[in-house]
């Protein structure tokens, strides 16, 4: 991410343009769409005046790991498009899928109302998910999931007679969504400080960060003493548990995930657990939590690759204590949140046909073995002379460069772009969150084209 950087912007061709995309000039079709787009699309995390000088990629069509433009250039999608893609784009079996659903149900509201995908699906991440986690509350992306698991723990206390604890306590860093509530526990100042008299104040502690000298105990330490000074007023701490994605691919180890649960428990605190980015084997297993050795968070937030990258769908996943907390005659104690396309059935078909893919397919064994393969590809990476601090986590990778450029992500960018490439630097923290289905082949030419960059650097 990063305020001045491209957003990628899929354009597909609709009926009525069918004489325009069969001109024979594709190059001018690019341009065709991409002057289009400045004109009618405002496009995310983007300073739009950057588009005067750094073009937008207009987008035809995906296939596997690629997304080509209407020139048929294409560009290796190694971030799978914002952390969402997990199995490439068209992916045969999702297609087929979400044909098969749109013959029976394309959508129906969830209030009143249930129906099959939903109900699969909510069995299925309730077997999959950490122990004792189940009841799942649907919203439509990553920021409506931290808002609804927000919400739903100042409710339960509040329910419980204690309605003083409605603070939160996030890490340093930590990124959490883009809502107003999910805007107040995230530390990162590019999205925040604009926002800052909109928002409530919530505690912000260290988190572990092996680059900056801070342990897993240390920042254990400082979650303690916090908690034991404001336990009375605070309703949970939210984390990503062992990557904090958006401040730059933290990585930290486990034994303070394991910290955390022992002290909220011990202090009659929430713990939320933002597997937003972090879920569906990014980090190597199903759910990041599941290393930390420890009782299940109190809530689990999913989305991003729940799809596959098809359609936006997030998750909240409870547990039955707070569940019971909500179920009362009284309405005023039900969870009173919704979404107009809450349970979508087309996206939770979607979701049921990626779990199939895991299930038949056993893709975290498979990531396993291809993460150890590529750590020889990436090795002339890890050891170029201005790489600093070369990490991996499960199916993520990230490293800092050290350039004196003060444009050095949006050139980095470009540089990508040219050479086929589609990274989105943070800063100057370049990382890798391929598609699961890349070959060693395409893993090969990512690190081969990404030295190329750094010589340049």
């Amino acid at each position: 991410m990063g305020a001045a950087l491209l957003a990628t912007f899929a354009l597909a061709a609709s009926p009525a343009s069918t004489s325009v995309l069969s001109a024979p000039d594709t190059t001018d079709l690019n341009a065709q769409w991409l002057a289009r787009s400045r004109a009618a699309v405002w496009h995310p995390c983007t300073q739009m005046k950057v588009h005067e000088t750094l073009p937008l990629v207009p987008i035809a069509r995906g296939e596997g790991v690629w997304l080509y433009d209407f020139a048929g250039k294409r560009y290796l999608d190694a971030v799978s498009s914002w952390w969402v893609n997990l199995f490439g784009h068209a992916n045969p079996r999702i297609n087929a899928a979400l044909v098969a659903q749109l013959h029976d149900l394309d959508h129906v509201m969830l209030a009143g109302f249930t129906h099959r995908p939903v109900i699969e699906l909510s069995e299925r991440l309730g077997e999959l998910a950490p122990a004792g986690l189940g009841h799942a509350f649907y919203g439509s992306d990553g920021a409506s999931a931290t808002e609804i698991a927000l919400k739903m723990s100042f409710h339960y206390w509040r329910n419980a007679g204690k309605p003083d604890k409605r603070g939160f306590v996030s890490l340093v860093g930590g990124y959490h969504g883009e809502t107003l509530g999910a805007l107040a526990v995230t530390d990162v100042a590019v999205f925040r400080d604009t926002y800052a008299p909109l928002l409530n104040r919530n505690a912000v502690v260290p988190c572990p960060d092996p680059r900056r000298g801070i342990t897993p105990d240390t920042a254990a330490a400082a979650l303690e003493v916090h908690l034991s000074q404001h336990h009375a007023t605070t309703a949970a701490l939210i984390v990503e548990p062992l990557v904090q994605g958006a401040s730059g691919m933290v990585m930290y180890d486990a034994s303070f995930l394991r910290r955390a649960r022992e002290l909220c428990t011990r202090f009659g605190v929430h713990v939320i657990a933002d597997e937003i980015m972090a879920g569906f084997g990014r980090t190597g297993t199903m759910f990041a939590w599941e290393q930390a050795g420890a009782a299940a968070p109190d809530f689990l937030c999913l989305s991003k690759g729940l799809t596959g990258g098809y359609l936006p769908l997030s998750c909240v996943l409870s547990t039955d204590d707070v569940y019971q907390a909500f179920y009362a005659d009284e309405t005023a104690r039900g969870f009173l949140h919704s979404h107009s396309y809450t349970g979508n059935a087309l996206a939770c078909r979607a979701a049921l046909a990626v779990l199939d893919i895991f299930e038949h397919d056993g893709v975290l064994a498979a990531n396993l073995s291809k993460a150890q393969r590529w750590g020889a590809a990436a090795a002339p990476i890890a050891t170029h002379a201005k790489v600093r601090d070369f990490r991996r986590t499960g199916m993520i990778w990230a490293f800092e460069v050290d350039s004196g450029r003060p444009d050095f992500a949006r050139w980095f960018f470009a540089e990508a772009l040219t050479r086929g490439l589609l990274l989105r630097p943070i800063g100057r923290t370049v990382y890798f969150m391929p598609p699961y289905i890349t070959t060693d082949d395409e893993f090969a030419l990512l690190c081969a084209r990404t030295v190329d960059i750094l010589d340049a650097a």
